[in-house]
């Protein structure tokens, strides 16, 4: 049976689609058959993250409408053996995703695969709501300031009131909390939260600090998961919360200010 993994956030921007792919391919690099479902219809990225935009024949909506099979929809990752795909429609809106009608495509992939990885919508909307109801665990994406972080908060609430689990009083979604876009040098001017004052508001383990990185965009740009970037420190920062998320304990990495050499002072940049 597929553990169900939603990766969400309030607020929109924080980085949630990058992560649900960096997530989905570390964990298909570790052995593990895994899904990334792209919940946001009408605004789909996470084909253009993944480099198969141009593949996409159907989606997440023709299969709950009976259009297409879940065979037909599902895209195969050609970097990755156990990676797949299923995009949204760019045609449709949120209403074209019903409780049933998710739950029958979620029963069916749970059949195939380990991991199915629910990218979400931003916000509180259906699609948000979604995304987030059948899930075992969640990924709650926040960057380390206060807006995002009173937003994430709010989807703390509705992880633990609003999903499959709590209606049907199982044990609770088990939650985890990713920092993404950290810049030390900004947090140390009083600019950003720290990682202490986030764990404190939100008080949910952290399996991940992602630093502000050029890297994640170059990736982004050219359709590849930021986590095969494993020169870059956001795609090794990516690639230890998959360790974490797997039960490895694991000292975070990138969240002290770096003392720059000269040619970086001279010429700036970002791994």
């Amino acid at each position: 049976m597929a553990k169900i993994l939603v990766i969400t956030s309030g607020k929109g921007g924080v980085g949630k689609t990058t992560t649900s792919a960096a997530i989905g391919t570390g964990l298909a690099l570790r052995g593990h058959k895994t899904v990334i479902v792209d919940f946001d219809v009408g605004l789909r990225n996470l084909d253009l993250i993944m480099g198969c935009e141009r593949r996409v024949v159907y989606d997440f909506v023709n299969v709950i409408n009976g259009e297409a099979s879940l065979k037909q929809a599902l895209i195969k990752d050609k970097r990755l053996e156990n990676l797949y795909i299923l995009a949204a429609s760019q045609t449709r809106d949120k209403d074209a995703l019903s409780l049933e009608g998710v739950g029958k495509v979620i029963n069916q992939l749970s059949e195939v695969f380990d991991y199915i990885v629910c990218d979400s919508p931003a916000g509180i909307e259906k699609g948000a709501h979604l995304a987030m109801y059948f899930a075992d665990e969640a990924i709650v994406v926040t960057n380390p300031e206060v807006s995002s972080v009173r937003d994430s908060d709010r989807m703390l609430g509705l992880l633990a009131s609003k999903s499959r689990r709590a209606e049907k009083n199982l044990s609770p979604i088990k939650e985890h909390l990713l920092l993404t876009r950290y810049d030390p040098s900004r947090v140390n001017k009083g600019e950003m939260l720290s990682i202490k004052d986030v764990e404190e508001i939100l008080a949910v383990r952290l399996i991940g600090v992602i630093p502000e990185s050029q890297s994640v965009l170059k990736a982004s740009n050219n359709g590849v998961p930021v986590i095969l970037d494993e020169e870059s420190d956001a795609g090794q920062a990516y690639s230890d919360a998959v360790e974490r998320l797997l039960g490895k304990e694991m000292d975070l990495r990138f969240t002290d200010e770096q003392k720059k050499g000269f040619f970086q002072r001279l010429f700036g940049g970002q791994k």
